[in-house]
């Protein structure tokens, strides 16, 4: 049977609109509105279906992980009610402030305590901060292959096939098992929970643990440390181009980009 780890985030909802976020410049923090709901990262929602369609086509386990500070219950335990057999928390106040590499570390340490896998999918980035680099330091802590931006994934034969989406299309990438890949939205939406899903999730038994229950020690606040946080100052100037015709309207862009030497 194959063994699958997902790593997931739990964010506040990306599609909120920006009026409802407030900047704390000197504690270096975004702080979200009321009525703001958190949600699993859309990234790793897209991981998530991957790992269900793996699953689909041959025997597989899929285990969810997850670190935090505090993860919402209500939200994290979606993974469970779409399909994923197991979930597990690293729920510590140490964790409030991590970096890529911190957070990078625990999951590994998580992944070693977990036992033997065969693959591991991330999303491609999270969209609280776009930063995109904890998959791929995942992979280099484990010592294992990492592909980045997959559309497509099969895997046969101790092996995976992958589609790597590409600045001008896709790329063909074949690389043999452990891997770590990390999933792009092209893959495809998370598929909707199903009442009985969502209520045998209600029920489901999870794994808590905490740093200490890890046996490792890390620095707390990580390698990386803000320097700056601030919205950026958006300034749009409009000018209405005159003309009585479409023709005379052209005709007078075309003078107005050329006075400005756009043209």
């Amino acid at each position: 049977m194959l063994t699958i780890i997902v790593c997931v985030k739990v964010v506040t909802d990306p599609e909120a609109p920006a009026s409802t976020f407030k900047i704390d410049a000197e504690g270096l923090k975004v702080i979200p509105g009321q009525g703001v709901p958190p949600v699993l990262n859309p990234y790793d929602e897209n991981a998530l279906e991957a790992a269900l369609k793996i699953k689909e086509s041959q025997p597989a386990r899929i285990t969810v992980i997850s670190a935090g500070k505090s993860i919402p219950k209500a939200v994290i335990k979606k993974s469970l009610a779409v399909g994923a057999d197991e979930l597990i928390l690293i729920e510590d106040e140490a964790l409030e402030d991590a970096d890529a590499y911190t957070t990078a570390f625990i999951l590994s340490a998580v992944v070693k305590k977990a036992g033997a896998f065969d693959l591991i999918l991330t999303g491609r980035i999270a969209a609280d901060t776009n930063a995109g680099q904890v998959g791929a330091g995942l992979a280099e802590i484990l010592g294992i292959p990492c592909v980045p931006d997959a559309r497509k994934i099969e895997v046969r034969d101790g092996q995976a096939s992958i589609e790597r989406v590409t600045a001008d299309g896709y790329a063909m990438v074949a690389v043999a098992l452990p891997c770590l890949i990390a999933v792009s939205h092209e893959l495809g939406e998370l598929r909707q929970a199903t009442v009985k899903g969502l209520m045998a999730a209600q029920k489901q038994p999870f794994t808590t643990w905490k740093i200490s229950d890890l046996g490792v020690i890390t620095e707390v606040g990580g390698r990386s440390k803000a320097r700056r946080l601030f919205i950026p100052e958006r300034r749009v100037n409009c000018e209405i181009i005159p003309g009585d015709t479409p023709e005379q309207a052209g005709a007078n862009l075309a003078a107005a980009l050329r006075q400005d030497k756009q043209i």
